[in-house]
This record gives C-alpha cells, structure tokens and sequence, in this order.
C-alpha cells in the first residue's frame, strides 16, 4: 500500500484496478484563516439546534394542552431534526478544528446513508402533518377519530421505516463503483452528487437511480402536500368569519414555511441534472437546508405558534419559581 503525502489518494493497487480506502472532504479549506469563526459559528449554531429542538421535544411531552397529533408530529420532526445535524456538523466542526477531512471510505459511506435517511424521513413526515392539517380543517368533526393515537404512531413509523430499503439500496450503489481518479470531496459531508462525480466509468444508470428515489421520497410527497394545502386553503376561504380564517391560516402557516425551504433546497440539489450544478453552489445550497433550516424550524415554530408560546412561558415559570 502507497500512501501519498499530499492527501490526493490512498490506494491498494492490483494490475490496473485500485481500491480507495479513504477521501478527503475538502470542507472550507479555500478560506483557511476563517475556520476558527466558522467554528464558533457552527458550534453555536449546533448547540442552538440541539437547545431548540430538546425543548420543543419537552413542551409537547409534558404540556397537556400540547397533546394533540399536530405537536406530537412537531415533536417527532424536532427529534428528527436533531439526528439528522448530528451525523454532518460535529464531523465539520471536528475537520474545521483539526484541518483535517479525512474520512474513511466506509464512514462516509455511513455518513451518506443517514444524511439520505433522515432527510427521506423528513420529506415524508412533513407530507403527514400536511394531511392532519388537511383532515382538521377540511373533515374537523371527524379528526379525532381518524387522528387516534395509533393512527399517528403508525404514521410517524411510516415515515422513519420506509426509507430504509431504498436508501441502504441507494447508498451500496454507489459505494459499489470503482472510484479510480482523485478522492478529494469539494464538500463538508458525503453528499450523494459530489460523491458520485469521484466515480469512475458510466455512471448514467446510478444517476437514473437518484433521480427515481428523489421523485419517490421528495417530488411525490410535495405534490401530495400541495393538493392538501389546496383543498385547506379552499376550505377555509369558504369560512365565513374572518377571525376563523385568520386562526385556520395561523395553524397552517409554519408547515408551509418549512415545506417551502426545506423542499425547494432538496429539489435543486437532488433533481438538478450534475453538469448544471457548481460545486460551489452546491456546497452552499446543502449548507442552507443542513445547517440553516435546522436552525430556523424551531424558531418558526416557536414564533408563529401561540401554544408552543404559551407552554415555554408556562415552562419557565416553574423553572424559575
């Protein structure tokens, strides 16, 4: 085994065919003498997210006027949202402090398979709290029963076990092509497009494969949102109060924020045909729904949500007394 000084590649040859054991996520390093303020930015920006996140997952547990299915989806996407910065920005922060990117071959391959999990799983459990919002204002006599507690169990389940096959599927694919040039990510994670383009040979059938799963776990669940929202915002203009429309559209408002950002992001970069795509512009729109959105759904949340506000203060209050 050669190992080369200079990071580009290490590799065990035999004959012509070579074997990558490790890349090299090239992260931030075209603006070095900023990485101890990127730092500090993503470490807060962590700890922000695993604060938020903790106390929304809190107030609806214990909360009894929080325990209806909308804040339990809320609390399941909260966890989520957890797990799912957790597997990319300890990794940057941990490359941003050692100026180092090397990761093993296998672990960003693991990095890759939960990065695609939980964001699957995202992408379908947005789609579950647009249809209970859909079955409270559009069928509300009728929600508590179709909205049981078992009902939502199975549908949070749903959303987290689904994903499992085609993702594993997804990530053994690509894991499984020769990678014979450079093994240098211009990426802070193993994102799926900036990885496949390492690979070597015809890689047309791989990219088919990305775009079927995109359309499976995020262009389909999008459509489905949108017809819900839809048939919301048609039921509520049929409202003859004005103060009922305007508490049917606050109820909505959040979700729709976070569906707007979170699939916009995940569309350009999972459905955008690779050569139309920079790197650059890559990095920076993957920053944007792993870092940012993370960080503004639960200030959405909190912000436009008179419950959550309610149930913090009322949180505090015990606290503090």
């Amino acid at each position: 085994m050669k190992i080369h000084k200079d990071g580009e590649s290490i590799k065990k040859g035999i004959s012509n065919v070579t074997t990558l054991v490790e890349f090299v996520l090239l992260g931030f390093s075209d603006i070095p003498n900023l990485h101890w303020t990127l730092f500090g930015i993503f470490l807060v920006i962590y700890l922000t997210i695993l604060m938020c996140n903790s106390i929304i997952i809190l107030v609806t547990r214990i909360d009894s006027a929080l325990q209806t299915p909308m804040y339990f989806f809320l609390g399941n996407l909260s966890f989520l949202e957890i797990c799912y910065v957790t597997v990319t920005i300890p990794r940057m922060l941990m490359d941003l402090l050692t100026q180092k990117g090397n990761i093993s071959f296998f672990a960003c391959a693991a990095q890759m398979c939960f990065v695609l999990m939980f964001g699957g799983s995202e992408c379908l459990l947005l789609t579950v709290m647009a249809y209970d919002r859909y079955v409270a204002i559009c069928n509300p006599l009728h929600y508590p029963l179709i909205m049981n507690h078992k009902v939502c169990v199975q549908l949070v389940t749903v959303s987290w076990i689904s994903v499992f096959p085609f993702v594993i599927g997804q990530t053994c694919q690509i894991f499984s092509l020769p990678f014979c040039g450079s093994n240098t990510i211009n990426h802070f994670f193993c994102d799926l497009p900036p990885v496949l383009q390492l690979a070597c040979g015809d890689t047309f059938v791989n990219e088919i494969a990305v775009y079927v799963v995109a359309v499976i776990f995020v262009m389909a669940p999008f459509l489905l949102i949108v017809v819900s929202y839809g048939k919301i915002i048609s039921s509520i203009l049929k409202l003859s109060s004005a103060k009922g429309r305007a508490k049917a559209f606050s109820t909505c408002s959040s979700h729709l924020i976070v569906v707007v950002l979170f699939y916009g992001t995940a569309t350009i970069t999972y459905l955008q045909p690779k050569p139309n795509q920079s790197e650059g512009v890559g990095k920076l729109i993957s920053l944007f729904y792993t870092v940012l959105i993370p960080t503004l759904n639960p200030v959405i949340y909190t912000l436009r949500n008179k419950d959550i506000t309610v149930a913090l203060r009322k949180l505090l209050t015990k606290i503090l007394i």
